[in-house]
């Protein structure tokens, strides 16, 4: 039997675990307190896109301190009961064998609110009632279901991986499996995969099977067909959805995240909707949901969400009044398509800001426009003071191949 290779390389030990550096030094220094009974919140809350790490940086994190680990995936014990029988006794009882015990309640914002309204409350009994540390992971932090599990947790941030991060560690993978991969074929991979390593890895081992040598050839069929296939549901919800609540349902179907979302929408709107009133009501929909976004991302009012993805969806659906069904095929974002394409190349151009930031003690912003023009003025005219910065500021050879440019 084949072992999958999320399992066979799973890290072992937490420098081993991939990125978020910031992260998992604000788990283990919360987990210090905590023994030490200085922590201020009585469990951790990990939040962050899929593939990021959560859950294996807590299973590192157990095994290199030597705490037993009690791990239970929230989504699947969805019942109030079962929750508090196995968390709730772990958390309460004494320790086995002397051994410290940390307890991981997995997805927790996957708990199915309509099949049990008492499943967050429990949680919250488990956490003021346990004798010891508790962690949580969740995509979405800013979900109204697990809106009060916030206050009672440390919040910590595991943002979505680099390429840079990513690169080398599917490289290692692909030296013990003897297999020999173009760079460009794991670029691919990763990006494809929008830098979720647990899929990057699914893909890279259904890839190798049967092969020595990974083409780009080889990975480029892959495309996006795993996500695409939910989203396309969700699009024929909001374009043809029978009621109101049903185009609502999208937003919970979809894998993809809210932005993500609303540029299929955004693309596919004048397509749908053949009817122009029905059309100018969707449109002005979507720019009042935008604007909701807007202010969301510039004051971080997570109330205003709610308003935001109604608008995308309910407004869009209940605009359709006078257009004739028929089928029509639904479009990838051509901004997305876009941005997908210049992706790396504005990774790279982020990465030298970093660079010349951390130098010049500015940010992102203030290297790009007030320090970069002129950096990529020397690379192209001065070759021999260029050298000297390269040096300097430690930059590979995508660096100052794009300085160059």
């Amino acid at each position: 039997m084949t072992v999958p290779w999320v399992v066979k390389y799973r890290p072992k030990r937490l420098n081993e675990v991939v990125g978020n550096k910031r992260a998992k030094e604000s788990l283990l220094n919360w987990l210090r307190a905590f023994k030490q009974g200085k922590a201020k919140r009585k469990a951790a809350l990990l939040y962050g896109p899929p593939g990021t790490g959560k859950t294996v940086t807590v299973e590192a994190l157990a095994r290199e301190l030597g705490y037993d680990l009690i791990e239970i995936n929230a989504s699947d014990k969805r019942n109030s009961e079962e929750l508090m029988r196995i968390a709730g006794a772990a958390a309460s009882q004494g320790q086995l064998f002397g051994k410290k015990r940390l307890i991981l309640l997995d997805e927790i914002d996957g708990i199915n609110m309509e099949e049990d309204r008492g499943a967050i409350q429990a949680v919250n009994k488990i956490i003021g009632e346990s004798h010891y540390p508790v962690v949580l992971t969740a995509n979405d932090p800013w979900n109204p279901k697990i809106s009060p599990l916030r206050n009672a947790c440390e919040l910590i941030q595991f943002k979505r991986l680099s390429a840079r991060d990513c690169l080398p560690y599917i490289k290692q993978i692909c030296l013990k499996e003897g297999i020999k991969a173009e760079e460009d074929a794991l670029k691919f991979l990763i990006e494809k995969n929008e830098r979720d390593m647990r899929s990057i890895i699914n893909d890279l081992q259904a890839l190798s099977i049967g092969r020595k040598e990974l083409r780009i050839e080889d990975a480029s069929w892959l495309s996006y067909r795993d996500r695409k296939e939910s989203i396309f549901t969700a699009l024929s919800m909001v374009f043809s959805g029978r009621n109101c609540a049903v185009a609502r349902k999208a937003v919970d179907l979809s894998e993809a995240d809210y932005e993500m979302l609303f540029e299929w929408i955004y693309e596919n709107a004048p397509r749908q909707l053949t009817d122009p009133k029905d059309l100018y009501d969707a449109m002005e929909a979507l720019a009042k949901s935008n604007l909701y976004f807007a202010r969301i991302k510039k004051n971080q009012a997570w109330n205003l969400l709610p308003f935001a993805l109604d608008l995308m969806t309910i407004g869009v659906c209940s605009s359709r009044k006078r257009s004739k069904p028929r089928f029509t095929p639904f479009k990838f974002p051509e901004r997305i398509k876009y941005l997908s394409q210049t992706r790396l190349e504005r990774g790279v151009k982020e990465r030298v800001a970093r660079a010349i930031g951390r130098a010049c003690h500015a940010s992102v912003r203030e290297s790009v426009r007030s320090y970069l023009p002129y950096v990529k003025f020397i690379f192209k005219h001065n070759p021999r003071l260029a050298g000297k910065i390269a040096e300097e500021l430690e930059f590979d050879k995508e660096m100052v191949d794009f300085l160059k440019r």
